[in-house]
């Protein structure tokens, strides 16, 4: 092997006699590192964004989210629950109640989802990086109950930030039937003052739909005195997050589920990575074509160095070992290919992250100003290996096949 690759070494970066075989060999690596620039760049952006889009859920989604697997609603007083609690991981406890209900201002009605939260909630999701005003974060005192709705929800009712009338809040009682003739009747309704303040996620699903007040007023407005929906927990700083979920699942058992920040937005990331994926098979295919000028090349340098190959078999070089040059002349292009491509890939998304080369459109006009990258090790590995993978199966498959014609 090692008589092979040296030979093979000194075929790839020593001068031919047809200067057009170099100029190949050259094209041929440089198409292979193109492609690997692609699959590192490509990747890194969806890793980019992935981060961009969880940094988002991060202020408003928990660390880690006890929910009941079956029904809507549990009582948090429950034994198990309260040895969670007990737990030296566990740093702020909140309890959360969410339900849809009908928000009506003035004319105007839109169904939203109101979330009740107590005051260790603040310190929970880090409210202040959320909220926009020129109010306090206060959801009620000792007269009304105040409300602080998401960005795109006050739009849609027409309020504003500091609206002047209360928002009416119609929920159905609990086992109640909707009475034709009356309606209301069979509803309970609440009214929210405005506290000065809004949240922005810069996310539709709760910037359009949220509500955030008193969990008094929305037990109260759902008739759920003593029910929650939800507890939500900040872990302390030295706690591992997938060893204390696995911890407060065994006490829990199977009648509550634990879920991490990923899991309770499953959904969303679960598209982000089938189209990470996607992007990944489409580059992977042009991996391939650009591997056919690798072929290209291995047949030119096998009609060029006929000569040669005579002059080995004849000192007694078998056909075994004269494959096994060429196969590795092949293997050598494809790997600096790959390097290359993985270190200019490399330096590109340092540079995005840097500078911001490649821009989204004007200052302002999008959450971010430019392309977000993030370079993984993990995807690293996987393009180096799907590179040598597919370049020494071509390589691999193209000697077997030129070298029953060529020598």
């Amino acid at each position: 092997m090692r008589l092979a690759y040296y030979i093979a070494r000194r075929y790839l970066f020593a001068p031919k006699k047809h200067r057009a075989v170099n100029v190949i060999s050259a094209l041929s690596a440089c198409g292979v590192a193109l492609a690997t620039v692609a699959l590192v760049c490509t990747l890194s952006v969806f890793n980019g964004f992935q981060e961009m889009v969880a940094g988002f859920f991060t202020a408003f989604d928990p660390e880690l989210k006890i929910t009941v697997r079956h029904g809507k609603t549990f009582d948090p007083a429950d034994s198990c629950l309260q040895a969670v609690r007990r737990l030296p991981q566990v740093a702020v406890w909140s309890e959360t109640l969410e339900e849809n209900a009908l928000v009506r201002y003035r004319n105007r009605q839109v169904t939203a989802t109101v979330k009740g939260v107590d005051d260790a909630w603040r310190q929970l999701a880090s409210a202040d990086s959320l909220l926009y005003g020129t109010g306090e974060f206060l959801l009620q005192d000792s007269v009304v109950s105040y409300a602080v709705p998401g960005v795109e929800l006050i739009s849609q009712l027409g309020c504003g930030i500091g609206f002047v009338d209360p928002l009416e809040l119609y929920a159905p009682r609990p086992g109640a039937r909707i009475n034709v003739a009356n309606p209301y009747a069979g509803l309970r309704h609440g009214y929210l003052h405005s506290s000065g303040l809004i949240f922005i996620v810069n996310q539709q699903e709760y910037d359009a739909h949220y509500i955030l007040t008193s969990l008094d007023f929305a037990r109260r407005l759902f008739g759920q005195p003593d029910q929650v929906s939800a507890i939500e927990l900040r872990l302390a700083p030295n706690a591992d997050t997938d060893r204390t979920k696995h911890r407060l699942q065994e006490l829990l058992g199977p009648d509550y589920l634990v879920q991490d920040r990923y899991e309770q937005q499953a959904d969303v990331f679960r598209i982000m990575e089938s189209e990470k994926l996607i992007s990944y098979l489409f580059l992977t295919f042009i991996l391939i074509m650009a591997c056919f000028n690798v072929v290209g090349s291995l047949s030119m340098l096998m009609l060029e160095k006929r000569d040669d190959v005579r002059t080995l078999c004849n000192l007694g070089a078998d056909a075994r070992l004269i494959r096994r040059i060429f196969r590795c002349e092949g293997g050598l292009i494809v790997v600096c290919g790959a390097v290359a491509g993985i270190a200019s890939g490399w330096l590109l998304c340092l540079a995005q992250q840097q500078f911001g080369l490649i821009r989204l459109g004007s200052a302002g006009e999008f959450v971010t100003d430019a392309f977000p990258v993030s370079v993984q090790t993990g995807d690293i590995v996987v393009v180096f290996v799907t590179v040598t993978v597919v370049g020494g199966l071509s390589v691999w498959q193209a000697v077997k096949y030129l070298g029953r014609r060529l020598l």
